[in-house]
This record gives C-alpha cells, sequence and structure tokens, in this order.
C-alpha cells in the first residue's frame, strides 16, 4: 500500500467533543504516523469509542480539527466522507457481521458495494483476504458456526477488503480467551509489516497492547494524560496512569461508569 499523501494518516488538533454540555474529550490532539500502531487506552466510558467515530465521520466534533492523510473531515459533506471512509476500515467490538450471510458473503460485502468486481475475481480476492487472517476456505461458514476469535479475524477482512491506509479496531481483545487474545494482537502486527497500513487500537487490555503498539495514550477526563512508548508508561507517576497500570480500584480513576 503506497501512501497517496506526504500528510501524517491522522491528525488531531483541539478536538472536544460534548454531550449535553458534558465534554467527553476536551481540547485532545494526537498525531499517528505512517505504518504505526497507536493505542488509546482508558477505563470502560471515557470515550475512546467515540474518538473512534469522530475519526471515521461517523460523529461530528463540538469544536477542533480531525485531518485524515491531511484532509479535515469536520466539515466535510456526507458524500465526500463517504469516499475517505474507504481509505479506513473499522473492526467493531462486537465483530458486526451479518448474520444472514456466509463468511464469504461478509467479506465480499465492501467489494460489492463499491467495486462491482467480476465474481470470478471477487471469489479470489475473499479468498485471499481470508487467508491473510489465518481464515482460509471458511468462505461457506455462517458467522453463528464461528468462535468469538474467528469472527474478529473475518471482520478484519473486511475491513482490509478495500486496501485502507488506516484501520480502526474497536476493543480488538474483548471477550477473546488469553491465547485468542495473543493471536488477535500478532495478526495486527503481522498486517502493519506485510501492508504498512496505520492502526490506532482503543483498548483497556493493558497487557495486549504492551505486546502490539509503538505507542499508546491514557485517555481521563477527555484529556491524554501521557503519550508515547508503552515502555515509559511505567516510569510515570501520574496517580491516573499508576492506577490504570496497576487495576487498583482506588484511585482518580475509580467513579461511576458513564457510556463510551
Amino acid at each position: 500500500m503506497s501512501m497517496t499523501s506526504t500528510a501524517p494518516p491522522i491528525q488531531i488538533e483541539q478536538l472536544t467533543y460534548a454531550v449535553d454540555g458534558r465534554p467527553i474529550l476536551d481540547s485532545v490532539g494526537l498525531t499517528v504516523q505512517q505504518g504505526e500502531i497507536f493505542a488509546v487506552m482508558g477505563r470502560s466510558g471515557t470515550g475512546k469509542t467515540t474518538l473512534l467515530r469522530l475519526i471515521m465521520g461517523l460523529a461530528r466534533p463540538t469544536s477542533g480539527q480531525i485531518r485524515v492523510n491531511g484532509v479535515d473531515i469536520t466539515g466535510l459533506p456526507e458524500r465526500d466522507l463517504d469516499e475517505l471512509r474507504k481509505d479506513m476500515g473499522m473492526v467493531f467490538q462486537s465483530a458486526a457481521l451479518f448474520d444472514s450471510l456466509t463468511v464469504g458473503e461478509n467479506v465480499a460485502f465492501p467489494l460489492v458495494e463499491h467495486r462491482r468486481l467480476p465474481e470470478s475475481d471477487l471469489a479470489e480476492r475473499v479468498s485471499d483476504l481470508l487467508e491473510m487472517v489465518d481464515m482460509a476456505g471458511t468462505e461457506p461458514l455462517m458467522p453463528a458456526q464461528l468462535s468469538g476469535g474467528m469472527r474478529k479475524r473475518v471482520a478484519v477482512a473486511r475491513a482490509l477488503a478495500l486496501e485502507p491506509h488506516i484501520i480502526l479496531y474497536d476493543e480488538p481483545t474483548a471477550g477473546l480467551d488469553p491465547i485468542s487474545a495473543t493471536a488477535s494482537d500478532e495478526l495486527i502486527r503481522r498486517l502493519r509489516d506485510t501492508t504498512g497500513v496505520t492502526s490506532v487500537i482503543v483498548s483497556h487490555d493493558v497487557q495486549s497492547l504492551r505486546r502490539v503498539s509503538d505507542r499508546a495514550a491514557v485517555l481521563h477526563n477527555g484529556r491524554f494524560l501521557v503519550v508515547g512508548p508503552m515502555a515509559e508508561f511505567a516510569a510515570s507517576q501520574d496517580p491516573a496512569v499508576v492506577q490504570f497500570l496497576s487495576g487498583s480500584p482506588e484511585g482518580p480513576m475509580s467513579g461511576p461508569y458513564q457510556p463510551d
């Protein structure tokens, strides 16, 4: 995959998103570099998924800028956003497969919608995509026949269908056993290494993010507390970061759950 722009894939400046006057994200800034695996950590309900929705243009910020491949998306009409979204794949926490379609039909869906490949080419492309995620030959299966880890792999294959330069992962290891979670991390890294895709992961799985991310940020009270390689986080003196990494119930991150 070759970039069509020299601008960083994702640039966020002074981004604020408020609901009923309550800021979920409060003047945050972030630059994700080409080919980077960037993780956003935080408790459930801190706005991590909201951040992904804003980057995809599925929600509009209250103020600030989001640039994707150098294009400010915050004021783009829906038609232009649709075109830009072809360069972004999203893997939802639930996998979000169509239960009435086979695995092959699920993976083919974006290709049918946007590319209209000939039937013979479509089957070959789907086969290649499933092989990339170690799910070769599963085209005739239905989603209900798959484990949670397998469903997420199919979702990754579907997200890769249009050869995006950016993939957004929402809690990729949620609900997976430790072996499947490690396999998921290895897949994310391997796809980056083989395709050069830029990846943004939101998660609260500290162990997973230590394995997979190049850099990470901790989101708390609408702000990024620390941004840098995970190895540097252990030295942080910020009480909220210390609490999050240790998993302690006591500290500034404690409090009632808020919807993400």
